[in-house]
This record gives C-alpha cells, structure tokens and sequence, in this order.
C-alpha cells in the first residue's frame, strides 16, 4: 500500500480514533490507572464533558485522573497522536529504519522534534525484564561485533576494534534476538550477558573466540564454528553448529547503520539496538505485520519516559 494511501485511514487522520485506538493497544482490557495500578474497571470511569480534555479518566481507587499517555514516552508531548502513529508505522515498516529527515518531511515537524520522536519510539521499543532465551533443547547462538570509527576520511579515525563500540547478539535460530552495547567485549562482560539472558539448560553456539571458551562450559553444550581467519573457514560444523542467524542480525543492523542513520554517537547506541532487535523480533517471518508490528510499538510506551536533559 502506497504511503499517501495508507496514511488516509483514520488512525493517522482523526486525533479521537488515534486515541481510542493507542487506548486499545495499551489496554487490551480496559484502562488502568498508571498511580496506582488498578485495573478494576469498575473502579475506573471516563470524564466526559466539554470543560475536560481527551480521554481522561477518573480512578476511584486513588482518585486520581490520568489519560493513555501519562506514564509514558509521550507525557507531556504537544505532538499530535496522528502523527506518533505515522512516525510509529514508519521506523516499525521499513528494514533498515527511517531518518529522521524522511519523519521531518512526511510529518512537516522540525527536524529537532523528529529526532526526538524517533529516539522515544526507540525507547518504547526496549524490552523490559524478559524471560531468559533458549532452554531444554533448544539453541542460542552467540557473537560479538564492533561498530563505529569505519570512515577513513573521518578526522579521528584507527584502525582496529578498540577504537569501536563493541556489540554482544543472542539470537535463537528461527527466533528471536537481544542486543547489548558494551564498554568493551571480554570474558567477563560477555559471560554476564549470556548468564542473565540464556537458560544454562540451552546449547551454547559460538564462534571459536576465546571469549566463549569457559561461560560454555556453564551451559549443557557448547558447540564452535570455525570460521578460521578472515572468514574463510566453515559456516555450518559437523554437528549442524553455526552462527548464521547471529551474523545475519548483525548485517542487517549494519547495512540499516550506514545506509539509513550513517552516524550514531556511542551515548544513542543501545536505543539504536533495541530498533533493529524489536523489528527482527516482530518481523513478518514470525507473522508479524506492519499493522500490527506499529500497534506492538504504542503498546510498550508504558513506564518508560525520555526527556530533552535528565533531571538532576
């Protein structure tokens, strides 16, 4: 569906069915109040009257008012619900992302209020407390690669993977993905991530970096790949071992980095990885679509809240 097309439904034209429908993607089962956390609906009614804003709500319990956003990335925000949708399906549709430059001229917004809207949308887009990967039978695969300082026209630019920000991917083949920015890829950081994020009853596939060599050992199996020096080993061992899910994550990250964003200062990268992530995790070969893949985003906006400068 072409873009003018598509943006003519409702729910990116109409301020009340954008709300009623970020209302349904929030609460799928009626409102709850973001003080208090009552969810008793019978407890819970809608102000209605000319002299009230929007979609305010009452809650008996704390007797406090509140309104879909409050909690949220968009507290607070004067940007019009119609347009969180567009820019919402826009960063959720395309593989590789959307600048925000293409947000600034389809949603007529400053260039400073697209960035902003699109560094919340990936915020929303973060996972919070998720259940750990793999389990009995099942395969996690793990690789680490660096990012950043590739210019060699760049004014500080060197050569080799300390002058990069280091990236740590856990991926179940067919499944999904976590991504982590780390300070610097070692033992220590890398066996944290698996150990918090993989079930040990899992099967560990790496790689044969050192940096897996002794958190294998914590988990039922640990099978390596040897890709030998410059890639130009093997893709798949003897056993079926590969990291090929692992490593097609991180080319599309890439590709989406240089060909879409070009730049990302160190500070923005873990927002940037929970982009590529939440839309492999929500991609149509798990049978997500784009509609629904956009309502996914909206409904996590919820307990997370970014602001221009953190409050001291």
């Amino acid at each position: 569906m072409a873009k003018k097309a598509l943006f003519q439904e409702a729910v990116f034209q109409d301020e009340a069915k954008a709300r009623e429908a970020l209302e349904a993607a929030r609460w799928p089962n009626g409102p709850v109040c973001p003080h208090c956390k009552n969810s008793d609906q019978e407890k819970i009614g809608r102000v209605e009257g000319k002299s009230h804003r929007p979609g305010l709500f009452y809650c008996h319990e704390c007797e406090g008012q509140f309104t879909v956003t409050v909690g949220t990335v968009f507290e607070r925000s004067k940007i019009p619900l119609t347009k969180w949708w567009m820019a919402a399906h826009m960063i959720s549709a395309g593989k590789a992302g959307m600048s925000a430059h293409e947000i600034h001229r389809t949603l007529k917004v400053t260039y400073k209020t697209a960035w902003f809207m699109m560094h919340r949308l990936r915020e929303a887009m973060k996972e919070i407390a998720p259940e750990p990967m793999g389990g009995g039978g099942k395969i996690v695969q793990a690789d680490e690669t660096y990012y950043g300082n590739t210019s060699k026209r760049a004014k500080h630019y060197r050569k080799g993977h300390s002058r990069k920000s280091s990236v740590v991917a856990l991926v179940e083949p067919k499944g999904k993905v976590r991504a982590f920015h780390v300070k610097r890829a070692t033992s220590d950081s890398v066996r944290d991530i698996l150990v918090r994020n993989a079930h040990r009853t899992s099967e560990l596939h790496t790689d044969e970096s050192p940096l897996y060599r002794n958190v294998g050992r914590e988990f039922s199996a640990h099978k390596t790949v040897r890709h030998g020096w410059n890639q130009r080993g093997v893709y798949v061992g003897p056993e079926g071992e590969t990291t090929n899910a692992v490593e097609n994550f991180f080319g599309i990250f890439k590709r989406g980095m240089r060909g879409t964003y070009v730049f990302c200062g160190e500070q923005h990268l873990g927002r940037y990885l929970a982009e590529f992530a939440f839309r492999y995790n929500n991609r149509s070969g798990l049978g997500v679509n784009d509609r629904e893949r956009t309502a996914n985003v909206l409904a996590s906006i919820g307990g997370k809240r970014l602001t221009y400068r953190p409050s001291h």
